[in-house]
């Protein structure tokens, strides 16, 4: 076996595949890594079931994309499994940092399925200094504490934003807030765009400000939390809050982002325990359009 394997899958169980699609690791050009944490989930907890379910519902379904015509059965996918987690959260965000830069070195593309949305905070930890971050969430996650907790999937943001600075974070469908974090946000000049800021722009224009924003980094990385739909698409989630996004506007505005220099991203906060199997199956469809749209506008 492969010694870069290897060293990675010390922390890994064995894993259902994703999609069904198995190459060999040298030859992979996308790594699932499955990550089943959701401790400090404080409304609906169980997305720590989310990695089985959305790889059940990818191999039930088909993979050609005709967003962007190309043959998902090309993808060059290897599934790691499960991370193998402990209770200690920062021993938890230790690990993903540590497989997320491990792939990354490797010239490899990690996808992190959640999970609560605080495993961004790990994903990102190491990602080089001219890296900014693209978060499509209904919520701003900014608090500064949430239960007495600093780090959780309330907070995650903030802490990100005074790590990574605040110029380097793009926060895209939000509808929830509380008035600290608006001010907290408007004070640090963090850029987002609203749901309603999408409708009124639409996918062109809304992508055109995005890659704009975007266009003096070197590398993207995308963190998407499913409450970003509206709970009619997507019911099974952590958080839901009315009047969100549809998906055929948000894949349209990702497909938009995939031409331009995104190097990993996670899906996150899907719950089983309160999904009829529709948001798994959408979760599915997203992670392999998004690959499907990175393969086709890379050099690959």
């Amino acid at each position: 076996m492969d010694e870069d394997l290897l060293n990675l899958m010390f922390y890994f169980n064995p894993p259902l595949f994703f999609s069904g699609l198995t190459s060999d690791f040298k030859d992979a050009k996308h790594v699932i890594v499955g990550v089943p944490f959701d401790k400090t989930s404080s409304y609906r907890p169980g997305s720590r079931f989310a990695p089985l379910f959305i790889r059940e519902a990818s191999m039930n379904i088909e993979l050609y994309s005709f967003r962007v015509d190309f043959d998902g059965e090309k993808l060059k996918i290897y599934d790691c499994g499960d991370l193998v987690l402990t209770g200690e959260i920062q021993e938890v965000l230790n690990r993903i940092s540590k497989v997320t830069n491990e792939i990354l070195k490797l010239n490899k593309t990690p996808v992190l399925i959640g999970g609560e949305h605080t495993i961004t905070y790990g994903a990102v930890k190491n990602l080089s200094k001219n890296s900014c971050i693209i978060s499509f969430d209904a919520h701003f996650d900014l608090r500064d504490s949430y239960l007495g907790e600093k780090i959780s999937h309330a907070t995650f943001m903030r802490r990100i934003v005074e790590e990574k600075g605040a110029d380097k974070v793009f926060e895209v469908g939000i509808r929830a807030a509380c008035s600290d974090e608006l001010s907290y946000a408007k004070n640090e000049k963090i850029f987002f765009l609203s749901t309603f800021d999408l409708r009124r722009l639409g996918v062109k224009k809304a992508a055109k400000i995005l890659i704009d924003k975007i266009s003096s980094f070197n590398n993207v990385y995308l963190t998407l939390d499913m409450d970003v739909f509206d709970p009619a698409f997507a019911p099974g989630v952590g958080n839901p809050e009315s009047d969100g996004l549809d998906p055929n506007f948000l894949l349209s505005l990702l497909i938009e982002l995939c031409n331009y220099k995104i190097v990993g991203f996670d899906l996150v906060e899907v719950n089983p325990n309160y999904d009829n199997g529709s948001t798994a199956v959408l979760a599915a469809k997203i992670i392999i359009e998004i690959l499907c749209a990175l393969t086709k506008f890379s050099s690959y």
